[in-house]
């Protein structure tokens, strides 16, 4: 394909005196030649790292993309940005999310690229990359690096990390010895790539194939599996055609692109992050999507995949079964079929033929899991402005549920109190976390799941109604009431709760009630 004159690299290689022969001699640098100059220039955007495990693959990634742009007749060049990944980072991965989309942006934005493929997998990865994307809004595709294989241990199979907390909760409360607890950390993450159930990662890494920014498969090919490579080798061949059609993100994710992307997170059981990266992709193009939304569309979309931490299978499974296309397929007539994608069909087109070939981890929408999709939003006065539980991963009976509350005033209060013998605390109480929002954590960490106390978790109890302004991970499991908006760090009625309040959950009704008078809540924020 020649270089067009109006492309953003013909312009660069072409501009003359002594600008266009500096570009084209520093290129040369490098090993190229005129003919290379002469195709149209496509940026590898990759967030490879040794730094962040999930994202390690990468390279191998990166090589694959390269030889399908050079197949189609483009110019590949690589370059870095941010990685973000959980287990390295402090405080919090989430912190530094815009800092690297306006890396991504930035990056794309002020080189003379043509289009770029988006280097992604652990789960802050994503929503940066997508987020710099769409307000650069050059010719984009996102390709994932994959979920890591399945983890064993005595003929049990793992999820990194759902079990991560699973059997830490078992090695606290004695019914797991060290020696076995310390085995299993050899083979619960045993491969290259993110969590291999449905957290964070693989929601949003799953939800790209929805916004049509992705190629199907993206989601749920395993990062070891050869066609993960040909895959990212595909990617590199389309990201040349959309780069000559000028085919433009502000194009691909548009608010029906966004709803579909809602509702297949609904009928995953996915990550409750979602709930805030959507919408900041979204207003990059000028989307807005109200939280109320995310409520309306989960009553409407039933969940259909068996996926942990709210069901039995994993990401392998999921793959196996038919991965994401599948499920489109069977979500079709609620979603926007007709919404464009990088593939230049149709959604509805792109997964016409997919087949189910395992109907107990992915279901029919004659034959959900549940009715409703595996997230929803609660009000009232303790959540004026919102709050997000994944019922989908919750026990049952505590849906319904009115405690008094046990309140840690921050994560140093939680630790310092969370396993005291003399904590006072049933098993029906409501644990609340306070502080420990987008301001007060600094970040919004992954904390909401904080642990059951050391006392009841060695009488059994392995879950309880527990309320904060925090994050959690995608992984996590349990009756977890988040993103209580606003946060008490900016004055939310959240900062008001003392010990001995009485709260009441109602996930059918959608309350969340802070069992305490107006007059008294006043009085505390006076003081």
């Amino acid at each position: 394909m020649a270089n067009g004159a109006r492309s953003r690299s013909g312009t660069f290689y072409g501009e003359g005196g002594v600008a266009g022969f500096t570009h084209r001699a520093f290129t040369k640098q490098m090993g190229y030649d005129d003919q290379d100059m002469g195709r149209p220039l496509i940026g590898i955007c990759n967030t490879w790292s040794e730094l962040n495990g999930c994202n390690k693959g990468l390279k191998e990634v990166a090589e694959a993309v390269k030889r399908g742009v050079w197949q189609a007749g483009g110019f590949p060049l690589e370059f870095p940005t941010i990685s973000l990944g959980e287990i390295f980072l402090n405080p919090t991965s989430m912190l530094f999310r815009n800092l690297a989309a306006m890396d991504t942006e930035e990056m794309i934005r002020s080189q003379p690229l043509d289009g770029v493929v988006l280097l992604v997998n652990c789960d802050k990865t994503t929503p940066a990359a997508l987020m710099g994307a769409a307000s650069a809004d050059l010719p984009a595709i996102l390709v994932s690096g994959g979920p890591a294989l399945n983890g064993h241990f005595a003929g049990q199979t793992l999820g990194a990390c759902s079990d991560c907390r699973r059997l830490t909760a078992e090695h606290q409360a004695g019914t797991l010895d060290t020696a076995t607890y310390r085995a299993i950390e050899d083979g619960i993450v045993r491969s290259i790539g993110h969590c291999m159930v449905m957290g964070t990662a693989s929601t949003m890494n799953s939800l790209a194939e929805a916004l049509g920014i992705a190629l199907p498969g993206n989601g749920a090919i395993p990062a070891v599996d050869a066609r993960r490579l040909r895959l990212a080798a595909a990617a590199g061949r389309r990201i040349v055609a959309l780069a000559a059609a000028g085919v433009r993100p502000s194009r691909i994710m548009t608010r029906a692109a966004f709803e579909n992307a809602i509702m297949l997170l609904h009928a995953l059981g996915g990550s409750t992050n979602a709930v805030v990266h959507l919408p900041a992709i979204a207003g990059r193009l000028g989307v807005d999507l109200p939280l109320d939304l995310f409520d309306a569309l989960s009553r409407r979309t039933p969940r259909l995949a068996d996926l942990r931490p709210a069901g039995q299978y994993q990401m392998e499974e999921l793959f196996e079964a038919g991965g994401i296309p599948a499920v489109l397929r069977q979500l079709l007539p609620l979603l926007h079929g007709d919404a464009l994608t990088v593939t230049g069909q149709t959604l509805a087109e792109n997964v016409a033929d997919a087949p189910l070939r395992d109907p107990a981890v992915i279901r029919t929408l004659d034959a959900p899991l549940d009715r409703e999709g595996g997230l929803a939003v609660l009000r009232g006065n303790l959540a004026p402005e919102g709050a997000v539980i994944k019922h989908a991963a919750a026990t049952p009976r505590l849906l319904q549920h009115r405690g008094r509350a046990v309140v840690f005033r921050d994560l140093a209060d939680l630790r310092a109190r969370i396993n005291a013998p003399d904590l006072d605390v049933t098993p029906d109480a409501v644990l609340v976390l306070q502080g420990v929002g987008p301001v007060g954590g600094p970040g919004m960490p992954e904390v909401g799941n904080f642990p059951i106390p050391g006392k009841l978790l060695r009488q059994g109890i392995r879950d309880m109604v527990r309320v904060s302004d925090a994050r959690m991970s995608g992984t996590a499991s349990g009756t977890i009431v988040l993103h209580v908006a606003p946060e008490s760090a900016v004055g939310g009625p959240l900062a008001l709760v003392r010990d001995g309040d009485e709260i009441e959950l109602d996930v059918a009704g959608r309350r969340l009630t802070l069992h305490v008078a107006g007059a008294e809540l006043a009085r505390r924020r006076a003081a």
